[in-house]
């Protein structure tokens, strides 16, 4: 008994120095860069303004596009019988698999100067401005939206239903008093999700902001190009305001509507003008979707894109050249540190939390999700200062251990959440019989949850793949990871390389996903036989 509260105690101590160290300290070493004479050099500079009025309004209104179109994908799929749902759902997420400034590259390719539909349509305009960000920023954060709201529908009990129906309740009404009012936590949830995902990222602005510049992008030119980290400081704890918001709505606010008992889940009904309208909606929100990508697939293999449609494989010679295949070695040796060493880490901070009672494991747990509220911007910036000058800085592990961190909030909740269902006696009964508790992990509790633990994985590769927000403060001058060659590329004007190199990080997502479904149905196939 004693070894084993020993192994605990060890356990706890090196979990909270980690966070300590890891997290917190440079957080409070960016905001003690705050001085009175940076506050005032930021708010009186030319560009403050303009930065903060562009990231509330772009921000405000992408945010209320990408909820409104994902509650109508949501609709269509859990509230409607189309066919083809695994698919439309599938190309919904897609966009979750390439970096943010993929999205606006996608956008360039065909609303730019010289893009195709603006070539093809005559259109006098581009993409450039206001409209680009929001475009981008919709593009950017839909599938976030999408899955919080469709995740939530499929749960939501059909007798408060048959009830309206039954009293002569109108669909709009139902629609008004019954769907909205069950929704509500996770509507909120989602509006400031989605608004801190889209005002913390500088990607979107940077390729096709023109000269709308947004709040990250001011603190991005001031911390990396001017190396101006107390102006960049400032900013960064402005950036801090909405995420830290949407943190506490999350942690604060209580599932009301949406945890009791479900007798029967809603079942969609045979009505031949709604599922005609939803396959309608999801074709063209599919197309809407894909077509970004596409383009930039294109631009790979044609000569010069739109003008000279030929087929070539000289770009991707030339991106090679560049060392594109060592950027992007450099990539997976991050995102499969990222992922292996994350998930072991969320499993051993989720298990005790979920499994260890006690008000210290609370604190554990609170502090496993505060890296939610910390947008990746800033931790980057709070990296840099805290770490400067010690022996991890501008090396590889200062990238893994801030992408670990950065994404650590959702597989650690994905864990958590699946270990509270388990039964809470393994361990006592374990102990009854003389079985250690390393033994119960092992033995009985990995099994059951290996899926989940596949699922962290994954989440911590694609999102190490397509960050390039923390990094970008981060990366050493050698090695870098590829996503920062998008930028790279298209600051030179090299747009067909810039191209490859989003349809190289796509692809290997993509084939990431691929497998790791193949190998989950094998394994489910298995167990069941």
């Amino acid at each position: 008994m004693r070894n084993i509260l020993s192994g605990k105690s060890v356990i706890k101590i090196c979990i909270t120095l980690f966070f300590v160290f890891c997290l917190i300290l440079p957080i409070i070493s960016m905001l003690c860069r705050i001085t009175p004479e940076g506050i005032d050099r930021v708010i009186h500079s030319k560009q403050f303004l303009p930065a903060l009025k562009n990231s509330f309004t772009t921000g405000l209104t992408a945010t209320i596009i990408s909820l409104v179109l994902a509650m109508a994908a949501a609709w269509c799929l859990e509230r409607t019988q189309i066919r083809g749902k695994a698919i439309f759902g599938m190309l919904f997420v897609i966009p979750m698999l390439i970096p943010s400034i993929s999205h606006a590259f996608g956008l360039v390719a065909l609303f730019g100067a010289n893009g195709l539909l603006t070539n093809l349509l005559d259109l006098d305009t581009a993409i450039y401005g206001f409209w680009g960000i929001v475009a981008g920023s919709v593009m950017y954060s839909f599938p976030l939206a999408f899955l919080m709201l469709s995740s939530i529908l499929q749960y939501e009990d059909s007798m408060p239903y048959k009830a309206a129906t039954v009293l002569g309740v109108s669909r709009i009404r139902q629609f008004t008093d019954i769907t909205l009012p069950y929704m509500k936590k996770t509507l909120i949830s989602a509006f400031f999700a989605v608004f801190t995902m889209i005002v913390t990222d500088y990607g979107v602005p940077l390729m096709v902001g023109g000269k709308q510049i947004t709040l990250s992008v001011l603190m991005y030119q001031k911390a990396v190009s001017m190396i101006d980290y107390d102006s960049g400081s400032v900013i960064g704890a402005l950036l801090l305001v909405p995420a830290i918001i949407a943190f506490l709505v999350d942690v604060l606010n209580p599932e009301n509507g949406q945890s009791g008992f479900v007798s029967e889940p809603v079942k969609p009904e045979k009505r031949a003008a709604s599922t005609a309208v939803s396959y309608i909606y999801c074709t063209l929100l599919s197309i809407a979707v894909l077509a970004p990508i596409l383009s930039f697939c294109l631009m790979v293999f044609e000569t010069k894109y739109p003008v000279n449609t030929e087929f070539t494989l000289s770009h991707i010679e030339n991106t090679i050249n560049r060392g594109a295949d060592r950027y992007l070695m450099n990539s997976l040796m991050y995102a499969l540190l990222a992922a292996l060493l994350g998930t072991i880490l969320a499993f051993i901070c989720s298990y005790m939390a979920a499994r260890v009672k006690g008000a210290f494991m609370k604190g554990i747990h609170l502090i496993s999700i505060t890296s939610m509220a910390i947008p990746g911007i800033v931790l980057g910036l709070s990296y840099v200062i805290f770490f400067h000058g010690m022996p991890i800085y501008k090396t590889i592990f200062i990238i893994v251990l801030a992408n670990l961190l950065h994404f650590f909030a959702s597989p650690y909740l994905m864990m958590y959440n699946t270990l509270e269902k388990l039964n809470p006696d393994l361990e006592a009964v374990g102990q009854s019989l003389g079985v250690s508790r390393v033994h119960i992990i092992k033995d009985v509790i990995l099994p059951k949850v290996r899926f989940t633990l596949i699922e962290m994985f994954v989440y911590f590769f694609v999102n190490s793949m397509i960050t390039i927000s923390a990094v970008s403060f981060l990366a050493p001058p050698s090695p870098k990871p590829v996503a920062l060659m998008i930028n790279q590329f298209e600051a030179q004007l090299l747009m067909e390389s810039a191209a490859f190199v989003s349809l190289l990080i796509f692809v290997i997502n993509i084939a990431v996903k691929i497998t790791i479904g193949l190998i989950k149905r094998k394994a489910e196939k298995n167990s069941k036989a």
